[in-house]
């Protein structure tokens, strides 16, 4: 367990702004204990300082996993972030939207999000933007990409994607053989 880099820390905020915008200072100067965010093995980790100087009894190599994992760093240096980090995004979240329950199922099953499938939207979100995806209940369902800005997704086709699908919660299931 190691704190991240300069360009680490840099990649990690940079991709979290696309989601939470300037609510990142809401997640390390929290009211209840301060948080941090440390790396094991290309993963990267949101944890307390108390489970932080909890986890300093534990050997190195024994050391697999603390706190939320929020995201892993592919070979190639870019960052991904996980569904684990779901709770943390729809928490903080400035771009969302909702998905008609006939979508809902699509959705998780890693599908993008249609324009038919799209009940609610938030204003101002930008192409590209990081979006929370919701189904009508308002349970977080994963998260994406806009593909095209808010003012944009009225003339679109019904089949014209409006979100690029990243992570949902059907992940769970979908990669479960793989865990084991």
């Amino acid at each position: 367990m190691r704190p991240l880099t300069d360009d680490e820390m840099r990649k990690l905020f940079e991709k979290l702004q696309a989601f939470i915008g300037q609510n990142i200072e809401k997640l390390i100067d929290r009211t209840d204990e301060p948080h941090t965010f440390r790396i094991i093995k290309d993963r990267i980790f949101y944890l307390s300082e108390t489970q932080m100087k909890l986890a300093t009894n534990i050997a190195r190599d024994n050391l697999m996993s603390i706190g939320t994992c929020f995201g892993k760093f592919t070979k190639s240096g870019k960052l991904r972030l996980h569904i684990t980090c779901l709770d943390y995004l729809s928490q903080y979240a400035q771009n969302k939207i909702w998905v008609k329950s006939s979508a809902e199922m699509s959705y998780l099953y890693g599908n993008n999000v249609t324009k038919a499938g799209l009940a609610k939207i938030t204003d101002n979100i930008p192409q590209y933007g990081g979006v929370v995806v919701y189904n009508l209940m308002d349970i977080a369902l994963g998260f994406g990409v806009a593909a095209q800005p808010t003012e944009y997704c009225r003339d679109l086709d019904p089949t014209a994607n409006v979100v690029l699908h990243q992570g949902d919660i059907g992940e769970y299931l979908r990669v479960e053989d793989s865990l084991i």
